[in-house]
């Protein structure tokens, strides 16, 4: 199940140019399954309307006007008792100045003020706003009284000026949105270590032999177990995708370095969905070959097994308390992926049938068996990747209890 199910989400947005991307933020959240209740301040206002609010979210948008109507005293207390997360993006040095002494003058400030849950700020002002010691002072007593701050990060002002003061952008907020409200998940306290990709061996300084995997169902993974309150170390070769926001991330190429970061490491789980190399050239041309050379002839040799790596060493279990490996097959799915859970002592190993249309490298959705090393079955539906990812999450959960 996705975090945001179920999850109600106040997103507050305060007179800033960035404004325009609290529209994109409010929209993200909504098409991922949260309830967002947005509340505008005046000068929010002045650069967005309530009316594009509601039409990406669906629900009324909240102003200063509202405080006064009908529902007068108690508008704010309703909103925020049952908030699962307070954000509020941008986040000007007026407002960051209100909540750090408790001010409450407008809806979104009484608001804040009224919420027991956690409060994440994206701040968003000029430079030299940013940097002058009162609102510096003002960002420590939030942080001090455990408020998520985030960012500002470098760039280019609306004052024309460059220098630090612009709100992250929504993306990079949503996954930090993710990571409060699951830091609390079956994960939490937990260490996840987790390969995607594929690797990469090198022919010359130019060419490699590599496989078609994108990464996708490993990183997939990574935010599920984010997702679940885990500490993420994400192991992953060259992808064109973006790591998950708040995973700790490890850039290898070859099968050798994936193994070496590896066994650097220690966690209560690997999941390894890297498509590891089975062989590799036994030497590497130092130079460029070239065309007029002649066509070479490349000698190879098998590249080292990690999970059998792993599973071999006296130190495994003390290593990784469970493993999970990944079986992506062509021909023979079920008994392959069998052969590979009991030769190298898997808890469980994720069969797929790469030939699959809709499964397998580089599209969204897979289909996969789930084999668990005391013999029992799971056939998962046709899904996304994220959505396979929970489940295997889910199960990883399960066998580390």
């Amino acid at each position: 199940m996705s975090v945001f199910s179920g999850k109600h989400i106040i997103l507050g947005v305060t007179g800033s140019i960035a404004g325009y991307k609290a529209a994109d933020l409010a929209s993200k959240l909504s098409q991922a399954g949260a309830q967002v209740d947005v509340i505008l301040t005046s000068a929010g206002e002045k650069f967005v309307t309530p009316l594009t609010f509601q039409s990406v979210t669906g629900r009324r948008a909240y102003t200063d006007q509202d405080l006064w109507g009908n529902e007068a005293h108690v508008l704010h207390v309703g909103l925020s008792k049952t908030a699962d997360l307070f954000v509020i993006a941008p986040c000007t040095a007026d407002t960051i100045a209100k909540l750090a002494n408790g001010i409450a003058d407008n809806l979104l400030t009484v608001t804040a003020l009224a919420a027991q849950c956690q409060l994440l700020i994206a701040p968003a002002m000029d430079g030299g706003m940013f940097d002058h010691p009162a609102t510096q002072e003002n960002l420590a007593k939030l942080k001090e009284r455990g408020v998520m701050i985030i960012g500002p990060a470098d760039g280019h002002l609306a004052s024309g000026l460059t220098g630090t003061g612009r709100m992250v952008e929504p993306a990079e907020i949503f996954g930090h949105i993710r990571i409060a409200l699951g830091k609390n998940g079956k994960l939490a306290g937990k260490k996840i270590v987790v390969t995607a990709g594929g690797t990469q061996e090198a022919i010359d300084p130019v060419r490699i032999i590599t496989n078609h995997s994108s990464g996708k169902q490993g990183y997939a993974l990574a935010q599920a177990a984010l997702d679940s309150g885990a500490d993420v170390r994400l192991i992953t070769t060259p992808t064109a995708l973006t790591p998950p926001v708040g995973a700790c991330v490890i850039h290898v190429k070859s099968v050798q370095e994936m193994l070496d970061a590896l066994m650097n490491e220690s966690a209560d789980a690997l999941i390894m969905a890297a498509a590891a190399s089975d062989f590799r050239p036994k030497q590497t041309a130092k130079e460029k070959m070239k065309k007029r050379d002649g066509i070479p002839q490349i000698e190879l040799e098998a590249a080292p097994d990690i999970l059998k790596t792993i599973s071999d060493s006296q130190l495994s279990k003390k290593r990784f308390k469970v493993v999970i490996g990944f079986a992506a097959e062509s021909q023979n799915l079920l008994e392959n992926a069998n052969e590979k859970l009991e030769s190298k002592r898997l808890d469980l190993i994720i069969a797929n049938d790469i030939s699959a249309e809709y499964a397998g490298f580089a599209v969204d959705t897979n289909q996969v068996t789930l084999l668990f090393a005391n013999g029992t079955r799971e056939v998962l539906p046709l899904a996304s990747k994220m959505e396979v990812a929970e489940k295997i999450i889910e199960h990883t959960a399960r066998l580390l209890e």
